[in-house]
């Protein structure tokens, strides 16, 4: 830089801070307004300093080595000078007789905060569940959940290493202090967690659960009010419990077992164990529940119901399809009405069908597993052998070329041997679908005429009214035989 033997003062007229304590501008002007000049800003509490470079006006003299210098010393700007910004500034300036605007004069280097140890939880475990986006682009909010679901295994939270600080220093040479960051962290300790090196990982599959702000995990679900939109579908691998009312729409899938304190309207619900509803089960025709343990409710109407062991039913099982691999029991006045009940071991009802309602259907002594696998087969056979009479039609018909007959052939003998397979398999779903002849329909009230009764596929409808009487399969002869109780 050359030296043009132009002197600065400051203007301190000019120099102010603004509301968030920047500093705007101090200007330095020669001793002739029309000299070049350079006006400084000093930003972020003096971290950095930048500045505008004028050009002289009308003869005066152009910025110079000693002006820069004395505005350096005077405004005591002693660390982080960007001399390579400002040479490159000040010869621009005075090359092209421009303003430089914007020039990086000096950066002073900022403190760094130390940051204590602490337990971080894992950022993906405080993202809401998204709602599932249907192909009309409309959000289900039923997918929608307050609850976190934990897998076993999981790592709940990290532990963050300690951050030591660091001091820094502005543009005046000066130490700038730093601050203790304690930041807000989760606390280990909780029930079914562990630590594991630096993270705290659960011990078994159920809800994240945080209360000051101890981490825990809860092997049950527990609902303390209606599961709704506000709750949305319940998904858990635990135990669940609902305090109040399963509303229209809403599924339930529980890896344990159900309970729910008043009436579920169910749609589907899949429970790997026990299903308890002090209320009763409304399912508007078309709904499904999957049990993999006992059924017990107050009355079952216009759903399905399959279920592995016995099934409790207080008062009425009402235009129902019911399954079970176990019993159906239900109290004294408990009645079977326009149902289908498949009982693996037997029946026990206060009173079957009603004089205004169709018959019931009562099949005991069957497995309803191979009966429902049998009659996926017969469905399959009767398509093959559909198949297989539409096929000889065609290879029967004139002017049929080598090459059709081949591929025809070859597809005939694929089914023939499709139909010999199944044939086999309901042979052998034949021989152990009547698992139980042991099985009883036992009724305290009375059985309405109508009402089919099949035990180990023996079978009989009855003609009159039956009161407290006892329906067995006779094994000598095959038959169904009625008893007293």
């Amino acid at each position: 830089m050359g030296n043009q033997g132009q002197t600065a003062s400051i203007d301190s007229n000019n120099s102010h801070q603004d509301q968030y304590g920047v500093e705007y501008p101090s200007v330095f002007t020669a001793s002739d307004a029309r000299n070049g000049k350079i006006i400084l800003a000093f930003l972020n509490n003096h971290l950095e300093v930048r500045g505008d470079f004028f050009p002289p006006e009308n003869g005066g003299a152009p910025i110079s080595a000693e002006y820069i210098a004395d505005i350096l010393e005077k405004k005591n700007i002693r660390f982080g000078i960007q001399h390579d910004e400002i040479n490159k500034a000040y010869e621009e300036c005075v090359q092209y007789n421009e303003i430089v605007r914007d020039v990086l004069v000096a950066q002073g280097e900022p403190a760094v905060n130390e940051v204590l140890s602490y337990l971080q939880l894992n950022p993906l475990l405080e993202q809401k569940n998204p709602a599932l986006v249907q192909d009309n682009d409309t959000i289900d909010h039923r997918s929608r959940s307050p609850f976190t679901i934990i897998k076993k295994d999981m790592a709940l939270a990290k532990q963050k290493r300690h951050k030591p600080g660091k001091e820094g220093t502005n543009v005046h040479g000066e130490t700038i202090g730093f601050n203790v960051n304690h930041p807000e962290g989760v606390l280990a300790g909780g029930e079914n967690t562990r630590m594991e090196d630096r993270y705290l990982l659960s011990n078994i599959n159920g809800q994240l659960v945080i209360k000051n702000k101890i981490v825990s995990v809860r092997e049950s679900l527990v609902i303390n009010g209606p599961v709704g939109y506000g709750t949305g579908n319940i998904i858990f691998p635990g135990n669940v419990e609902i305090h109040g009312a399963v509303y229209d729409g809403f599924k339930i899938y529980s890896g344990g077992s159900v309970t729910i304190k008043q009436t579920f309207d169910v749609t589907d619900a899949v429970t790997k164990g026990d299903l308890t509803v002090a209320g009763g089960i409304i399912g508007r025709g078309r709904a499904l529940v999957k049990v993999g343990g006992n059924l017990t409710t107050k009355f079952i109407e216009n759903c399905s119901a399959a279920c592995r062991k016995t099934i409790n039913v207080d008062m009425e099982i009402l235009n129902s399809r019911i399954f079970t691999l176990e019993k159906v029991i239900m109290k004294d006045r408990g009645r079977i009405i326009a149902a289908e009940v498949y009982a693996l071991k037997g029946i026990y009802a206060g009173a079957i069908g009603k004089i205004t309602s169709k018959a019931s259907r009562i099949i005991c002594g069957v497995d309803f597993t191979l009966e429902q696998e049998l009659e996926k087969n017969n469905a399959m056979l009767r398509i093959l052998s559909g198949k297989l009479e539409h096929l000889a039609k065609l290879m029967s018909a004139p002017l049929i070329d080598d090459e059709k007959q081949e591929k025809m052939e070859t597809l005939r003998k694929r089914f023939e041997s499709e139909k010999h397979k199944t044939q086999i398999k309901i042979s052998d779903i034949l021989s152990q679908i009547n698992a139980f002849e042991d099985a009883v329909v036992e009724v305290k009230g009375e059985i309405i005429p109508g009402t089919y009764i099949e035990i180990c596929q023996a079978s009989m409808v009855v003609r009159k009214t039956l009161r407290r009487s006892r329906i067995r399969m006779d094994k000598g002869s095959g038959k169904l035989i009625t008893e007293k109780l």
